[in-house]
């Protein structure tokens, strides 16, 4: 590795990920009808990407150390383009999952080569510096996705929310084979076997990336939890009309926003260990405030602990993203998709479950 890559390049290519969910949402209802089938098998094209994204970690991440950062990327987007091309030109609901499962794995890659990246070229002090910065672009997405999903589907039909994801995906393409300088350290363990137990047992078994996994794993899934309730709950329940729901949608990233830009000065302050104990009683107070307010119509009712709860996830992600790889420099990539695939495919499991119990 030459130089650190810049941090505004790592912020253009992550936002790939989070495009590709949240400007179709407010399209669901009339790509339903177009391909003649129910609202929730197009919904289920939602949990079909962010499963993809967790599963496809474990194939990306050694890949990531054995053949670096910037080809993994640009293989990411290369399928991150071409699932949202096939799903521009769906017209029954199984190629529609298709072709999401493609961009869930691309978008996984992509996530991949960013954060085995970052934390290749930053120092743990400032990598959580910048995961929390990538957590504030991030929401950046669904604060404004929602919304410019409605006036596309509103003005060019629901096809060109996903034409808008493969056009970024060109550029993104670009700017990478440009702008990107590879990052994988030479002391990268690179085992023979591509994909054995042996090269996830000594992360596995490390008491920093267990606790610190663990807290992003049940973060992660109030994150899932709200998505896949908010929409019924504001539109169907409370009878809000799309507007409104992007309206509200995009209150609650702003705080995502608000809270990821300012979460490193405060942790800073406060100190890394108090940031986790503050946003775990964040998150259970606001659990206790939702059971409180469940037969409520009032969407400020619903929003208000769904604020709270957000607020600590951002604290969460900015402590526990670092902390999670800070041991292993040398195997960075393998971690960061170990952390991710238990960020995405373990917290789509605890929902599942709570969703049948």
């Amino acid at each position: 590795m030459t130089q650190a890559p810049s941090l505004y390049l790592f912020l253009l290519i992550i936002l790939l990920g989070p495009l590709g969910i949240d400007v179709y949402l407010p399209a669901i209802p009339a790509m339903a009808e177009s391909m003649n089938t129910q609202v929730a098998g197009v919904q289920a094209s939602v949990a079909m990407y962010l499963s993809a994204m967790g599963l496809g970690q474990l194939i990306a991440g050694p890949l990531a150390d054995r053949y670096g950062r910037k080809p993994l990327g640009l293989s990411g987007i290369a399928l991150y383009f071409v699932g949202a091309l096939i799903a521009s030109m769906a017209s029954v609901v199984e190629v529609l999952w298709f072709s999401r499962v493609l961009q869930g794995l691309g978008a996984c890659a992509i996530s991949v080569c960013v954060i085995s990246g970052v934390r290749d070229s930053y120092s743990l002090a400032k990598a959580s510096r910048i995961y929390s910065y990538l957590n504030g672009v991030i929401c950046v997405i669904p604060a404004l996705a929602p919304m410019l999903g409605g006036m596309l589907l509103a003005w060019w039909g629901w096809q060109s929310g996903f034409i808008l994801m493969y056009a970024y995906a060109v550029i993104m393409a670009f700017v990478v084979i440009l702008k990107l300088p590879e990052t994988l350290p030479e002391n990268t363990i690179k085992q023979k076997k591509l994909f054995s137990l042996a090269r996830y047992k000594p992360i596995l078994v490390n008491p920093k990336f267990r606790f610190h996994t663990g807290m992003v794993m049940l973060f992660m899934a109030i994150i899932i939890g709200y998505i896949s309730m908010v929409s019924v709950q504001l539109m169907v329940v409370m009878k809000q009309s799309t507007f409104a729901f992007s309206l509200w949608f995009g209150a609650n990233a702003l705080v995502n926003i608000i809270t990821s830009f300012s979460a490193p000065k405060i942790i800073d302050r406060i100190g890394r260990k108090q940031a986790i104990q503050i946003s775990s009683l964040m998150a259970l107070f606001a659990g206790v405030g939702l059971l409180m307010v469940q037969n409520s119509v009032e969407p400020l009712a619903l929003m208000i602990p769904v604020f709270i709860s957000s607020t600590g996830v951002g604290f969460v992600f900015a402590v526990s993203n670092a902390g999670a790889l800070a041991p292993f420099g040398e195997r960075a990539g393998t971690a960061s998709a170990l952390l991710g695939f238990f960020q995405m495919t373990g917290a789509a499991v605890i929902v599942a479950l709570i969703n049948v119990l």
